[in-house]
């Protein structure tokens, strides 16, 4: 069984929904990303108590007509960069709500 990784939005971040996307900005750098839908699920999911697998299998497999492995592998990549950027932390253990974007 793989370790399980929690997902937790930074709180040096502005965020707003433009349609189907999500503008963030940083706020170390004023550094401007775009998710689309799929990556907003993710975004939106990552509430410091959610593992990255659940948010997987429960949100992007559950909506998209994607097998796991290939949604996984998908999110790694993009939590990885966000992850580079400063605005998603990640932990072997639930993020207290202390760190969380509210």
């Amino acid at each position: 069984m793989s370790e399980k990784r929690y997902l937790a939005r930074s709180t040096a971040i502005a965020s707003r929904a433009m349609g189907d996307e999500l503008m963030i900005m940083s706020a170390t750098n004023s550094t401007l990303f775009t998710l689309n839908e799929i990556a907003m699920l993710i975004w939106e999911a990552a509430d410091g108590a959610t593992p990255l697998e659940d948010i997987v299998t429960g949100r992007i497999c559950a909506e998209y007509d994607v097998k796991p492995e290939v949604a996984m592998t998908d999110a790694e990549k993009l939590v990885a960069e966000l992850v580079g950027h400063g605005l998603l932390l990640v932990s072997r253990e639930p993020i207290g709500s202390l760190t969380r974007n509210s």
